[in-house]
């Protein structure tokens, strides 16, 4: 269960790659727009206003996340997944800011991303890719401690982007891996940060595993205030010939 509260407690933090993401994006006129993963719908009206778009939808497959969204002209919701997401004509931007690594084998994905964009059109993604840092590491040993289903991120490493970028016809393209450094008030902010995200894997699943995740991560990286908590994100963006 996806909390808005809980992911938005730092959402200055996590607006930072958002804000990065649509730099790398080029305005046209009219532009029709899917943000895929909009969450709460907050930045998605952003990118919305920010560009002028005609059209913008926002897709999301948490009905709590999307009780959030705001309305404007132009701008519309949709609860579905990511997976099964189908659209009846093709868009100028397909857009997602830090919501595909929740979805499976990526070469598919973005070959069905690539047939949502109308000729000339533009991709434009940002997905975590923190997997080595103790605030994922460790989540993954105590759910393996206690018997639990791992959750293992699909994100490819950039070269493998670029690649397929590449491959799918866009003629331009932008790839890169950023670190993200965050000054949280603490290293217990840490457990607050990941509860919004990556906990919701597996918080439900046992009564204990937040108790043992708090424990563990701290063992490792200390009690301290305040303390440094760096990120790494994938930012792509690709532009198909017109």
């Amino acid at each position: 269960m996806w909390s808005p509260e809980q992911y938005e407690r730092f959402k200055d933090e996590r607006s930072l790659p958002f804000w990065d993401l649509v730099a790398l994006v080029e305005s046209q006129p009219r532009m029709r727009i899917v943000d895929l993963g909009c969450g709460t719908g907050e930045l998605t009206r952003a990118l919305h206003e920010k560009l002028g778009a005609v059209e913008t939808l926002g897709i999301d497959n948490s009905a709590s996340m999307l009780a959030e969204a705001p309305a404007a002209t132009g701008l519309r919701f949709e609860a579905a997944a990511i997976e099964s997401f189908e659209p009846d004509r093709p868009f100028d931007l397909v857009f997602s800011n830090a919501a595909l690594h929740w979805v499976a084998d990526h070469d598919a994905l973005f070959r069905r991303l690539r047939n949502m964009i109308a000729d000339g059109g533009q991709l434009a993604v940002q997905m975590p890719a923190n997997e080595h840092h103790p605030s994922h590491r460790i989540a993954a040993e105590v759910a393996q401690e206690m018997g639990l289903q791992q959750r293992r991120s699909p994100v490819l490493p950039p070269e493998r982007y670029a690649e397929m970028l590449h491959r799918l016809g866009f003629v331009r393209q932008h790839v890169r891996l950023q670190i993200y450094g965050h000054l949280l008030p603490s290293s217990e902010d840490v457990v607050e940060w990941v509860k919004g995200t990556l906990l919701t894997s597996y918080e439900h699943q046992h009564p204990r595993f937040i108790d043992r995740y708090r424990e563990k991560l701290l063992a490792e990286i200390g009690r301290q205030k305040p303390y440094f908590y760096t990120y790494n994100r994938l930012l792509l963006w690709g532009s198909l010939a017109v």
